[in-house]
């Protein structure tokens, strides 16, 4: 009971440390170059208070929880011996790891849905858009493109191919998006990458990156654990992007059936 509360503790001490900073600027752009006193000041106060205590339960509650549960479902899931149904000296193949790409899409979609950052831009793309931008389908957009990237990512770990390849080609591949979608989609497909690499997502797909690595034979926890942040990052710009040229498709369908059924009512 006592370690527990002194991890709280320390966690504390951490965050204050590291909240603070921003505190300050905050604060002295507000009395030294604006110089106006700030609106409703103790209830910024107590907010920070909140912010503080929700980071470092949340910190807690990644070192205790998540970081040891994602690297232990990814050991479980990459054993030989539960891919190999039990038998000894099986050599395994990359198409065996199914479970652990199963896995991986699933963790990638869950926590990406539940990713706080994700949620308030979506809403607020719905609201500035007036409604034309679906926050439900925005997230859905990116939460698929996140499980997509892990799992694909998690093959990479698996076969242990190059890193670099998978990106490059990832951003051609958005490059040749971007020409093709409408502009006013393109700003918030490229913000929808970096929501999805916040509080929720990077401990947990890194924590499996890390369990796959020091699994898998012949892979470096060091050179091949970390990089599935990366593919997190890439494909949620490719599948909102992909989701705006399918909507605007299926919107110019939709036009031309209906132009066409009016045009037959009339002749």
């Amino acid at each position: 009971m006592l370690d527990w509360v002194f991890d709280i503790f320390r966690a504390a001490i951490s965050t204050g440390r590291d909240v603070l900073p921003i505190l300050a600027i905050l604060l002295g752009f507000q009395f030294l170059i604006i110089r106006k006193r700030v609106p409703n000041f103790k209830k910024i106060l107590i907010g920070f208070v909140y912010v503080l205590l929700g980071l470092t339960l949340f910190l807690v509650g990644l070192e205790q929880a998540l970081f040891p549960l994602g690297e232990t479902m990814a050991t479980q899931l990459s054993d030989p011996k539960f891919l190999s149904g039990g038998e000894e000296g099986v050599i395994l193949e990359w198409h065996d790891y199914y479970w652990v790409y199963l896995f991986a899409a699933a963790i990638g979609f869950s926590t990406t849905v539940a990713e706080p950052s994700l949620i308030a831009v979506a809403l607020k793309a719905e609201e500035i858009s007036s409604g034309k931008i679906s926050a439900r389908g925005l997230r859905a957009a990116v939460a698929l493109g996140v499980a997509i990237g892990v799992a694909l990512g998690a093959f990479r770990i698996v076969t242990g191919t190059s890193l670099p390849v998978y990106i490059m080609v990832g951003y051609v591949i958005v490059i040749i998006q971007t020409f093709f979608a409408a502009k006013t989609i393109i700003p918030l497909a490229y913000d929808s990458g970096g929501v999805t690499t916040s509080t929720v997502t990077v401990p947990v797909v890194a924590a499996l990156g890390l369990g796959l690595a020091s699994t898998v034979p012949g892979r470096s926890p060091l050179l091949d654990g970390f990089g599935l942040i990366a593919f997190a990052s890439v494909f949620p710009i490719m599948s909102v992007l992909a989701y705006a040229l399918l909507a605007e498709w299926m919107a110019k369908r939709a036009k031309a059936k209906t132009e066409l059924s009016s045009s037959r009512r009339k002749s």
